[in-house]
């Protein structure tokens, strides 16, 4: 199974806070194949943000194993792990995490720069990620000056930049309006096909997750059902 570059077996994650255990995943086995997009859906607390968090390496899986690209995150150590998300993975959040004090084409160059690229060169692939994302006669801008669907651009731009095989991206139109968000599912789904990139989305929002080729449906910790989506659902403007 090569074409498999995300699988879980039995993975659960409890949190502990001494008189009260919180199941969050209570026995996930998942396989994701190399090119897909797959939304993860469900109600607040279901366990979507900590799926994403304990299969990137972010949090440690209580038991039950993690392979990404064949690897098994629990055989590696807390630096292996984050060199192994700053090369091979990208992240898109809700709220941005874009640096104030840095222009867009800064924030972007920036996970490039401490993984030691060189600096000519990070500016170069940067400017060329937000062409591809349509912000380059914004690329001076601070994030202040942005507004929240151009910061989001920044941010997929910025995930991209070290060109990753995964893109997870927690609620990455929650702050936006509905026609921004549509925008952004666009940009995502273009880069999916013409990249053939992996990327895993959790999202509350319908109109988001079955934009997907795959939604797993999450419930009290447990894939209570997966299907695939209308594929007309994919469809999208090219910028």
């Amino acid at each position: 199974m090569n074409d498999v570059i995300i699988e879980g077996r039995s993975v659960t994650k409890v949190y502990d806070s001494g008189d009260i255990k919180v199941r969050a995943l209570n026995g996930i086995n998942v396989q994701i194949k190399k090119g897909e997009m797959v939304s993860i859906m469900g109600p607040s607390g279901c366990g979507k943000t900590t799926f994403l968090n304990c299969f990137s390496g972010i949090d440690d899986a209580t038991s039950g194993e993690i392979f990404i690209e064949g690897k098994n995150l629990a055989h590696m150590n807390d630096n292996e792990k984050s060199r192994h998300r700053a090369k091979r993975m990208g992240f898109v959040f809700q709220n941005y995490n874009l640096l104030p004090v840095l222009t867009a084409v800064e924030n972007v160059e920036l996970p490039l720069l401490v993984t030691g690229v060189n600096p000519k060169e990070a500016r170069g692939r940067a400017e060329g990620m937000l062409e591809l994302v349509g912000l380059s006669a914004r690329k001076g801008f601070k994030p202040a000056k942005l507004s929240g669907g151009e910061q989001q651009r920044v941010t997929v731009a910025r995930a991209l930049v070290n060109n990753p095989a995964i893109i997870w991206a927690d609620e990455p139109t929650g702050n936006l309006d509905a026609e921004t968000s549509r925008q952004i599912m666009d940009l995502l789904c273009k880069l999916n096909v013409e990249n053939g990139q992996t990327f895993v989305i959790v999202s509350h929002d319908a109109t988001v997750g079955e934009r997907a080729n795959r939604v797993l449906r999450m419930r009290d910790g447990v894939i209570e059902m997966e299907y695939e989506p209308p594929q007309s659902n994919r469809t999208y403007n090219p910028m």
